[in-house]
């Protein structure tokens, strides 16, 4: 089954931002402790990383559920358990996903993933049938009906995987499994949001830490652009997905939804939930 691994506490830095990324971090800063306790799944990959070190500076409670824990010290330092748990699991062992990983849980963000053609990221069964299939089966399957959203990152193109250009990207089926794995969530019954980022830019941050993942800036890849109906072609920011994820969780409209998202040239909305909540409200269908 799943096992804690909770690292202590230390002392926190105070931490400069580029005008692009998070808050301070200071005692002047920080917000408020959240009544959130959002599960990560896949926190330390490109995407999750940001996600974790957002909810972090956020003051937002996490528990990321890791194949190798010792990436988080690595990634977030040591952190208090009342900030940020780690448990050791794999979503590809069904075993591994024990009911007491989910108490307490409110929100899911699972962005799990693997590369699209065969490469070392493979190893060990880390292909996209088991990691972007399976993997999501396997969750979903073991949330818990209490939960208030499962935010799950998945693919623009997903539903064209047998078109060009996306029939080449999907030569080993990962845009087949993550439709599949889309199409789980669509049926589990529990609330839900689907982002589907175009292709990743920025990062991923793997060797870091929380200082530098906070300091991350998409430069002037700023603006963002939110889609419906697999139009969308282009590129994203992982910080722009990481901060799509996270907003998502408290736009009650946002439930049961799909959006594509890219980042363009411009100024974006940040952090700002209004101008999260105008982008989500209006995506383009063109």
């Amino acid at each position: 089954m799943a096992s804690p691994l909770v690292a202590h506490a230390v002392k926190e830095e105070v931490i400069d931002q580029s005008p692009n990324s998070e808050a301070t971090l200071d005692s002047e800063t920080t917000p408020p402790s959240s009544s959130k306790l959002v599960l990560v799944v896949g926190g330390s990959g490109g995407v999750g990383q940001l996600v974790v070190a957002a909810l972090l500076n956020r003051n937002i409670k996490s528990r990321l559920l890791l194949r190798d824990p010792e990436k988080a010290v690595a990634l977030f330092g040591k952190q208090d358990e009342e900030k940020m748990q780690v448990y050791k699991g794999d979503t590809r062992n069904p075993e591994d996903l024990d009911p007491s990983l989910f108490e307490g849980v409110t929100h899911v963000i699972c962005c799990t993933g693997t590369t699209a053609f065969p490469s070392r990221r493979w190893d060990g069964d880390n292909t996209p049938e088991r990691t972007d299939w399976e993997g999501v089966r396997n969750l979903v399957s073991a949330l818990p009906s209490t939960l208030k959203r499962i935010v799950l990152v998945s693919s623009v193109g997903v539903t064209k995987f047998n078109e060009l250009p996306w029939s080449i990207m999907n030569l080993f089926g990962v845009l087949k499994y993550k439709k599949m794995g889309e199409d789980f969530v669509l049926k589990s019954g529990l609330p839900f949001t689907i982002i589907r980022p175009g292709r990743l830019t920025d990062g991923p941050y793997t060797s870091y830490d929380l200082n530098t993942l906070l300091k991350a800036t998409s430069g002037q890849r700023r603006a963002v652009v939110i889609g419906q109906g697999d139009k969308l072609v282009g590129e994203v920011s992982r910080i722009v997905v990481a901060e799509a994820c996270i907003q998502a969780l408290d736009i009650e409209f946002t439930e049961g939804e799909i959006y594509e998202i890219n980042s363009v040239e411009g100024e974006g909305p940040g952090c700002d939930p209004r101008k999260w909540k105008e982008l989500f409200k209006n995506p383009q269908s063109q």
